[in-house]
């Protein structure tokens, strides 16, 4: 299936669950309540990210996945701010920033562009900001829910990880030298 053809599908699946959601809302009273709900102020950067993820899908252009993916994640991270009144929590919430990027490489590798790629780099970027998040989030003592050793045993396991991967990446560049 050619990329456009990938995107116009799933823009027109949007479409109709988007019409759908109106038909049912209007047709089932008990609905009504989830369709009035307060839209706090940073529901609308999130739904700046899907604007872009729908424009981008209507052009043809999966990439615009990623600037969609980060408009829509740091909505996200603002309702979480303004919902707990946790402003102080942008110390290491930044980091998650690199993982969104990842997610919109994900995207865009699902909806046509250069899919391998895009997939295994959209990983490494979510494995990066995981792990960037465990480091801040950790030095900044907002990690008390894992435990006395549940971040050091995160960063292990990731470091181990990563070690991993380069392991198995060179001898696979090695086999196919020689």
């Amino acid at each position: 299936m050619s990329k456009s053809n990938r995107t116009q599908i799933i823009l027109g699946i949007l479409l109709v669950l988007v019409g759908v959601w109106f038909v049912a809302v209007r047709q089932i009273p008990a609905l009504k309540p989830f369709s009035n709900l307060q839209l706090d102020w940073p529901i609308y950067v999130i739904g700046a990210g899907t604007v872009i993820l729908i424009v981008g899908l209507a052009t043809g252009e999966p990439r615009m996945a990623i600037p969609a993916s980060i408009v829509a994640g740091v909505g996200g991270i603002l309702y979480y701010q303004n919902l707990n009144n946790d402003w102080e929590s942008w110390l290491f919430l930044w980091t998650l920033i690199p993982g969104f990027v990842g997610v919109g490489n994900i995207l865009a590798g699902l909806l046509g562009d250069d899919t391998r790629h895009s997939l295994g780099r959209g990983i490494n970027l979510i494995v990066i900001s995981a792990v960037l998040f465990l480091i801040f989030a950790a030095i900044f003592k907002r990690l008390n829910f894992l435990g006395d050793y549940g971040v050091p045993a995160l960063l292990i396991f990731f470091g181990l990880y990563i070690i991993g991967r380069g392991l198995l990446r060179s001898r696979g560049n090695n086999n196919l030298g020689g």
